[in-house]
C-alpha cells in the first residue's frame, strides 16, 4: 500500500507541478538540462542495462550533444550478457534494447545463439512479462541484424496464449495464477502481440486482430480526465505490490497502442485520445525522477511518431499583452517534441471574457505567419479587447487534406490570456461632511500619481469621503480586485475599509459617529493611505494621502480597549545596543618590605622541616641497590617532586581544573610505583627478621 500511496502523491504533483493549467509547451533546453541531471552515471556505468538503455534512449530523443560517453562501457555490459549462458530473457532484452542505439557489434554466432534461447523462453513462457521479454527480444534481434532469420512457427498459438490473459474490462493480468488486473499490464500486453504479428511467418487470424481492437476500445472507456483535457490511464483496484503510477500505466499503454497501430491496419478511432495523452505528458513538466523522466520522453518520442495521429501543439511566447507596449499575439505550433509542422493557417476565432458568457468579442481573424521567427502573429489586437482577463479560441486549419490525416490538433483549442494596461485615475478628491445636512465642510483635490500632504479635521458628528474614478486606455470602467482605504492612528491601530464602487466611479464615505466605537474612541493623528491594485493593472497605487485629525468623545467605562500591537521583530531580534562596563580601580598594594616580610615568614616552615629531617638522622641506607626497585624508588620520588611543582604551578599558572586532571593521572602514577616499592621494602625486612 505504501507503494500505491506513493504513485498517488505522484499523481498528485504531477497536476500541481505545472503552473499554467490549461497551457502546453513542447519540449524544450529546461529538459535537456534536467536529463543530464538525472542521468549521470556512476563511475561512467550505470547499475543495470535497463537504466543504460533509458539514458542512451533519452539522449537520442532529445539530441543531446554534449552527453556521457557510454557506448564503451554499454558495449562491455552488452557483450557481457549476451555471451553468459546464464543470462535471463529480461538481460537480453535489456542488452538488446541498449544495442539498438549503441549499435555495438554481436557476431553472427552470437545471435544464432540468442535466438535460439529467447525462442525456448516463448516456449516455457508462462506469465506475461515472459512473453514480454521473449517475444521483445526477437523482435529487436530481428531489427538490427538484417541477416538472422527470426520468425515464430507458431505465431497463432502464441497470440491466443498471450490473449488468455486479457480481461472483459480491456485490462490485463500478468499470469493465469494473479486475478488482478491492470492497465499497466494491458500496455505491456499490446506491445508483446503487435511483437507476435511482426514476427509471424503467415498471417494472424483476423478475427484475433478484430477481437484485440474491441479490448483496446473497453480499455480506452476506463480512461481519466482532467479539466483542461489531458487524458491518462491509471490501476486504482490493482495489487499495491504492482501498482505503477498514472505516468508509467499511461506510458505503457501508449507504447503498446503504437505498437499495435503500426503493425495492423486496423482503424482505432483515438485521434482525440492521442491528443489528450500529449497534453498530460507535457502538464508534467520535467519529472524529478529519472524513471519518470524516461516515460515522459519516451512517450513523446510515441506521440511524434506513430501511425494513428501526431497530435499537434499550440505554444506561446506569452500570454500576457501588454496595451501600453502594443504587443502582439504570437502563436507557435509544433509537434510535442518541437518539430516543424507542415503549412498550416491559425485563426482567431472568438474571445471571451473571464467567467463571461457573452457572445465572442472578436470576428474570425487569421493570424500572419512569420518565417523567420515560425511564428503566427496578430499584429494589432482588436479595440474591443481592453484591459483584463480573456479567454480565446483558436482554430488551425492544415493547408494540403493528406496532413489531416496524419496530424491532429481538435476542433478548437480555448487559451486564457491576460491584457495588462495603465489605467487612468481621474477626479480625486476628498473631503469631510456635515453630518446631519450632507454639506461640504472642506474639499481637497488629490493627486494619486504624485505625492499628497493633505491634512483634515473631523469631529464624530461628521463625515468622510473619498472618490475617484478609473478608466482603462480604450475609456472603460475598471474594477481592480483591490481598492483600500486605510486610516493609521498614532498608536499603530490601523482600520482598513474596502472602496465601492458604481461604474466608473468609486466612492467610499466614512460616518465617525458609527465608527467611534470600532475606532476605540481615540482621538488624535490618523494617517490615511490608499491602495488600488490589479494584476491587469500596470500602475497599481499605493500612496500615502495624508493625515485626519479626529476629535472622538471620551470612551465609556465599558468601552472595548484597542488590541495589543504585535511586537517588531527587528526590535526583538535585531541587535542589541551595545553595553559598556567599567571595572573598579584596583586596590592599593601593600608597601614590598611587608610582602619580602610576609615571603620569609611562608619559607620558614620548609627551613624547619629540612632541620627536622637533619635532626632525625634521615639517610639513604635504606636506598634499593637492584635496579628493579631502585627505579621505582627513583620513580616514586620524581613523582611526588612533580605533585610539588604541580603547586607551583597552579599558583602561578594553571586553574583549578587544569591542575586537578594533571594531579589525577600523577596520583595514579604514585600509587602503582609506590605500591611496588613499598612492597619491596616489606619484603626486605620480613628477610631481616627472619634471618
Amino acid at each position: 500500500m505504501a507503494r500505491r500511496l506513493a504513485g498517488f502523491l505522484v499523481l498528485l504533483l504531477v497536476v500541481s507541478i505545472c503552473e499554467a493549467a490549461f497551457l502546453f509547451q513542447p519540449i524544450s533546453d529546461s529538459h535537456r538540462s534536467a536529463a543530464l541531471e538525472l542521468f549521470t552515471p556512476d563511475h561512467g556505468s550505470f547499475k543495470s542495462l535497463e537504466e543504460t538503455y533509458e539514458a542512451l534512449r533519452t539522449f537520442q530523443i532529445l539530441g543531446i550533444e554534449k552527453k556521457p560517453d557510454l557506448t564503451a562501457t554499454a558495449c562491455r555490459s552488452i557483450s557481457e550478457t549476451v555471451g553468459s549462458s546464464s543470462s535471463t530473457a529480461k538481460d537480453l532484452f535489456y542488452a538488446l534494447k541498449a544495442n539498438s542505439i549503441a549499435e555495438c557489434k554481436i557476431d553472427k554466432k552470437a545471435s544464432k545463439g540468442i535466438i535460439s534461447r529467447l525462442n525456448a523462453a516463448v516456449s516455457g513462457a508462462s506469465s506475461l512479462l515472459d512473453f514480454y521479454y521473449s517475444v521483445g527480444g526477437l523482435v529487436l534481434i530481428k531489427d538490427q541484424s538484417s541477416e538472422a532469420d527470426v520468425h515464430l512457427a507458431d505465431a497463432e498459438g502464441v497470440f491466443r496464449s498471450v490473449k488468455a490473459f486479457s480481461q472483459s474490462d480491456g485490462r490485463w493480468r500478468y499470469s493465469s495464477s494473479n486475478p488482478e488486473s491492470s492497465a499497466f499490464a494491458a500496455g505491456i500486453a499490446l506491445e508483446t502481440l503487435a511483437g507476435i504479428v511482426s514476427l509471424a511467418s503467415s498471417e494472424i487470424d483476423q478475427s484475433l486482430i478484430s477481437t484485440l481492437k474491441n479490448d483496446i476500445i473497453k480499455l480506452f472507456d476506463s480512461i481519466e480526465k482532467y479539466d483542461d483535457g489531458a487524458l491518462y490511464f491509471d490501476d486504482k483496484l490493482v495489487d499495491g505490490h504492482e501498482y505503477q503510477g498514472p505516468l508509467s500505466t499511461t506510458s505503457s499503454v501508449l507504447r503498446g497502442l503504437t505498437a499495435f497501430a503500426a503493425v495492423t491496419a486496423e482503424n482505432l478511432n483515438v485521434r482525440d485520445t492521442m491528443l489528450g495523452l500529449a497534453k498530460f505528458f507535457l502538464g508534467i513538466c520535467v519529472p524529478g525522477d529519472a524513471k519518470d523522466f524516461f516515460n515522459q520522453i519516451d512517450s513523446l518520442a510515441c506521440l511524434e511518431s506513430n501511425r494513428v495521429s501526431i497530435p499537434l501543439i499550440l505554444s506561446f511566447p506569452s500570454t500576457v499583452l501588454s496595451l501600453t507596449r502594443k504587443d502582439s499575439l504570437k502563436v507557435g505550433v509544433s509537434t510535442v517534441l518541437g518539430s516543424e509542422v507542415p503549412s498550416l493557417t491559425v485563426k482567431l476565432v472568438g474571445a471571451f471574457s473571464s467567467g463571461s458568457k457573452d457572445a465572442s468579442l472578436v470576428e474570425s481573424q487569421e493570424l500572419n505567419f512569420d518565417k523567420a521567427s515560425g511564428l503566427h502573429i496578430l499584429n494589432d489586437l482588436p479595440k474591443s479587447i481592453d484591459v483584463g482577463s480573456y479567454t480565446f479560441v483558436f482554430e488551425v486549419v492544415l493547408h494540403e487534406p493528406e496532413h489531416e490525416e496524419v496530424y491532429f490538433m481538435g476542433s478548437q483549442t480555448k487559451v486564457p490570456i491576460s491584457v495588462t494596461g495603465l489605467i487612468k485615475v481621474e477626479n480625486s478628491e476628498i473631503a469631510v461632511l456635515d453630518s446631519d445636512l450632507g454639506s461640504i465642510e472642506s474639499q481637497k483635490k488629490l493627486d494619486l500619481a504624485g505625492k499628497n500632504a493633505i491634512s483634515l479635521s473631523a469631529n464624530h458628528l461628521q463625515k468622510l469621503r473619498l472618490s475617484f474614478q478609473l478608466t482603462t486606455p480604450h475609456g472603460r470602467s475598471f474594477k481592480p480586485h483591490q481598492a483600500f482605504l486605510k486610516l493609521r492612528h498614532e498608536s499603530k491601530v490601523e482600520h482598513i475599509f474596502v472602496v465601492g464602487n458604481s461604474g466608473k466611479q468609486f466612492e467610499i464615505v466614512l460616518n465617525f459617529l458609527g465608527l467611534v466605537e470600532k475606532f476605540f474612541y481615540l482621538s488624535g493623528k490618523y494617517d490615511m493611505e490608499l491602495t488600488i491594485g490589479d494584476a491587469a493593472m500596470e500602475n497599481s497605487l499605493l500612496v500615502a494621502i495624508g493625515h485626519i485629525e479626529l476629535d472622538l468623545p471620551e470612551a465609556p467605562e465599558k468601552a472595548p480597549r484597542p488590541p495589543p500591537q504585535p511586537v517588531d521583530p527587528y526590535s526583538r531580534y535585531g541587535p542589541k545596543a551595545e553595553i559598556t562596563h567599567i571595572f573598579r580601580a584596583p586596590e592599593k598594594r601593600p608597601p614590598q618590605e611587608l610582602s619580602l616580610a610576609f615571603l620569609g615568614l611562608t619559607i620558614l616552615p620548609l627551613l624547619g622541616f629540612l632541620i627536622g629531617l637533619l635532626r632525625l638522622g634521615v639517610n639513604l641506607k635504606n636506598f634499593p641497590t637492584k635496579p628493579v626497585p631502585a627505579t621505582f624508588a627513583v620513580l616514586f620520588h620524581v613523582g611526588i617532586g612533580a605533585v610539588l611543582l604541580l603547586y607551583v604551578f597552579f599558583w602561578v599558572k594553571l586553574d583549578l581544573f587544569q591542575t586537578l586532571k594533571l594531579l589525577g593521572f600523577l596520583g595514579v602514577f604514585l600509587v602503582f610505583v609506590g605500591h611496588r616499592i613499598l612492597s619491596h621494602l616489606a619484603a626486605a625486612s620480613a628477610k631481616l627478621k627472619s634471618a
